[in-house]
């Protein structure tokens, strides 16, 4: 009877799932400019498919009808090849039309596939044996890519490595190599609502009911056995809050020396894994030609492809199409001479102008670094309330305050889709009256100011617990004073110094360099800047208890009092990469 209400509302929602699945999927077409090449396709479902220790998995071949050869593109995924989510079905028509034959495969352990589901595991061998059946078709001409996004983004950088002589090129799309700091853990905060979901949906056949999870729960590694669902990735997750043996086994980041293949890495600008998308591309390019950056103006479902809208900003429809892989597909697998080759390495949208445009290098060559400082101007004795951001250094200032209590951390993440999050992030207009949280906005301003590349914070803080978290968002105030979120960032205290783990001392005042990942977005005129300084972001990451112990295991709430420093001796600031417009560019608000 406990979860009563959340198991009426999750048959609900996969009835609704069943019923697109049988009256929408099979009609669904991938928005699409480039015209077909066939229109008579050939699908053959449920092709089994054996491993090498005698597994079979299933998969689905759509081809343009006739008998080929033609070349291959492989979907390795654990969402259900012939399920509504994901559309598979409209991809392989997409590829097939296309000239492709598409081969989409249930990965081990999910829906029709045989073997038990151990996320990551078994793919790279999997996905090798596959690649050897294919390869032995008679309808492959011997060319094989993959794509994919997310988990099956994933399953091409796992068998990258392997150097399988067949696999030409593969376009891992919003998802990352690094499992540990790009997947489950953001500078060491686990990612709570987005992976702490996943793993316990995922551990099953189809998927578990996540509308039972309690992310108030404590202690967090109970949140499973609390919601009477199977746990066990869960709780390995948590139980492995460091880099270590146990990430290394799944992390492909360490065997990048091995990929020698081009590669188109695509994410978007509000996408969980953007920052591990732009990681495994800079890598590469030192290791490997052929290798391109592509960032939309897109989130982890690609919404705006369908909405047109990020927030309240209109970007427009062709923010991104499956035709740009295309391309890509077209010249490394049928070889057509499209010039790709010759392609800049950077493709961005940049948002506000919404417009393509290409880069020779990330970050652009041209940005100009600019320090937005933090003022309490306004700020009642030091208290919290409305500050003031701008370029012009502090002098002698009073530090602000705040109170963090876990018990009612700033939970705005919670009302908000994060994986559809273009589409459904709100007006934060109304967290200017929460008491835990610091202001900082600048004037209105009096010429569009583009900022392009990585955005970092410099925070000087103090807390009177011995380990606390402190994050930093970077905010577009529009002219009607709706307030929309650009980019994030976080950072435990304890791991200040990345990898080593320290507490802090009470009351001591430390340098915090916090990662905002990267933008590409354009503050129009009349806008305003804006940074909210707190400490938490619930349920997106894990709320800091403030105890200093072991995360996962604690159930002990300590209230801490923090102190945001910003004089000249502690110059706290956001770091905006600011691009100039033309010669004479303003960079002041």
């Amino acid at each position: 009877m406990k979860h009563l209400i959340a198991d009426m509302q999750w048959g609900g929602l996969r009835l609704v799932e069943f019923l697109k699945k049988y009256l929408y999927t099979p009609f669904y077409t991938l928005p699409h400019m480039r015209p077909y090449s066939h229109q008579e396709i050939a699908i053959t479902r449920n092709i089994t498919i054996s491993m090498r220790d005698g597994i079979r998995l299933m998969a689905d071949l759509y081809k343009p009808a006739g008998e080929g050869p033609y070349p291959v593109v492989l979907i390795r995924m654990p969402y259900g090849k012939q399920e509504a989510y994901c559309y598979m079905p409209a991809h392989g028509k997409y590829w097939a039309r296309h000239g492709y034959a598409c081969l989409i495969q249930d990965v081990r352990g999910k829906w029709a596939s045989e073997g038990e589901w151990q996320p990551f595991i078994n793919e790279a061998h999997d996905g090798y044996d596959t690649l050897d059946w294919i390869a032995g078709q008679s309808w492959c001409d011997g060319n094989i890519g993959m794509t994919g996004e997310s988990y099956y983004g994933y399953t091409q950088w796992a068998v990258a490595a392997l150097g399988h002589p067949n696999l030409k090129c593969i376009v891992p799309g919003n998802t990352a190599a690094d499992i540990y700091g790009s997947w489950m853990y953001v500078d060491h905060a686990f990612c709570s609502k987005t992976m702490g979901t996943w793993l316990i949906d995922m551990e099953s056949r189809s998927y578990n009911n996540p509308l039972r999870l309690d992310h108030h729960h404590l202690p967090l590694i109970d949140m499973g056995k609390d919601a009477e669902l199977p746990d066990r990735d869960y709780r390995d997750c948590l139980e492995h809050p460091e880099r270590d043996a146990y990430w290394e086994q799944i992390n492909i980041d360490r065997k990048f020396d091995q990929i020698k293949i081009p590669i188109l890495h695509w994410g978007g600008w509000y996408d969980m894994f953007l920052q591990g998308t732009i990681n495994a591309w800079q890598e590469m390019k030192m290791r490997a030609d052929k290798q391109w950056l592509l960032i939309s103006a897109t989130d982890h479902e690609t919404t705006p492809m369908f909405t047109g809208q990020v927030g309240k900003l209109k970007v427009g429809k062709q923010s991104w199409s499956y035709d740009r892989i295309l391309e890509f597909f077209d010249h490394f697998l049928k070889g057509i001479e499209n010039r790709y080759a010759d392609k800049p390495s950077v493709e961005i949208f940049v948002m506000g102008d919404n417009q393509w445009r290409t880069e020779q290098q990330w970050p652009l060559d041209r940005t100009v670094y600019t320090n937005y400082y933090f003022h309490s101007d306004g700020h009642a004795n030091g208290l919290q309330g409305s500050g003031r951001l701008d370029i012009i250094p502090q002098g002698q200032e009073t530090e602000d305050h705040y109170q963090y209590n876990p018990n009612h951390p700033v939970d705005f993440a919670k009302r908000i889709d994060l994986w559809h999050l273009a589409e459904t992030m709100e007006d934060r207009s109304s967290l200017e009256a929460r008491q835990d949280i610091l202001i900082y906005t600048s004037d209105f301003l009096s010429s569009d100011l583009e900022v392009t590349g990585p955005v970092r914070s410099n925070l000087y803080a103090a807390s009177s617990a011995k380990d606390t978290d402190f994050t930093v968002t970077l905010v577009d105030v529009f002219p009607d004073g709706n307030a929309q979120l650009v980019q994030e960032g976080i950072v435990r205290a304890r791991y200040r110094q990345k990898e080593n783990s320290a507490l802090i001392e009470p009351g001591k005042i430390y340098q915090y360099d916090i990662d905002l990942w990267a933008t590409s977005y354009v503050f129009q005129i009349g806008h305003r800047i804006r940074v909210e300084i707190s400490s938490s972001n619930f349920n997106r990451y894990d709320r800091n208890l403030n105890s200093g112990s072991r995360f996962a295991y604690e159930d002990v709430v300590f209230v801490a009092k923090q102190a945001v420093h910003h004089d000249n001796l502690y110059p706290s600031c956001i770091i905006l990469p600011v691009i100039p417009r033309h010669p004479k560019s303003v960079l002041t608000p």
